[in-house]
């Protein structure tokens, strides 16, 4: 299933990646460390409700 895990913090205009899921074997919620573009920095991304 795929899900949204957009910027934690709300740095810049809002970048948003998209990834895979497996619901059944993971009850929390997915959080990455990844590069906005926008900010031009690292920062964390989380799961978004879609």
């Amino acid at each position: 299933k795929l899900v949204s895990v957009g910027d934690a913090k709300g740095v810049g205009k809002g970048h948003t990646y998209y990834s895979t899921k497996n619901k059944k074997s993971v009850e929390k919620k997915l959080e990455f460390k990844k590069y906005n573009p926008i900010a031009r920095k690292h920062t964390v991304y989380k799961e978004k409700k879609a």
